[in-house]
């Protein structure tokens, strides 16, 4: 019988975890807002770990660059704290990227809805000329 979760993705679940409460609450720098941790990628011999991350409120490219870089050179503080909490025998080293899922989803929402609504207006004056 398979098991239903690799190791590597248990690891990863634990991580992402921990992560959201350590950066909510361990990171005090003012240029870093809301983080949300969507999902982590752990490689197969636990050396290192991508982080997906997104921010709530300023969505500009600028702000989501110089929040990343935050999070990216305090990576190594996080990583120690994690090591405390983390029940493995090593820890991967953490490289954080902005998740751009979450913003391309509401702009192909944003067209289906655009596209539903054109074409309903479009089927309205069809019906009234007849």
């Amino acid at each position: 019988m398979a098991k239903e979760f690799s190791r590597t993705q248990r690891i990863a679940d634990q991580i992402q975890k921990e992560l959201a409460v350590l950066i909510q609450l361990e990171i005090k720098d003012p240029r870093l807002g809301m983080v949300t941790v969507s999902s982590v990628d752990v490689s197969r011999d636990l050396a290192y770990a991508n982080i997906y991350v997104t921010f709530l409120g300023k969505e500009d490219q600028v702000s989501n660059d110089e929040q990343v870089a935050v999070l990216n050179k305090a990576a190594g503080f996080l990583r120690s704290m994690l090591a405390k909490r983390l029940t493995a025998r090593t820890t991967p080293q953490l490289r954080f990227f902005f998740d751009e899922s979450i913003q391309r989803g509401q702009y192909l929402s944003k067209l289906i809805d655009d596209a539903v609504s054109k074409d309903r207006n479009h089927h309205d004056k069809g019906v009234e000329e007849e």
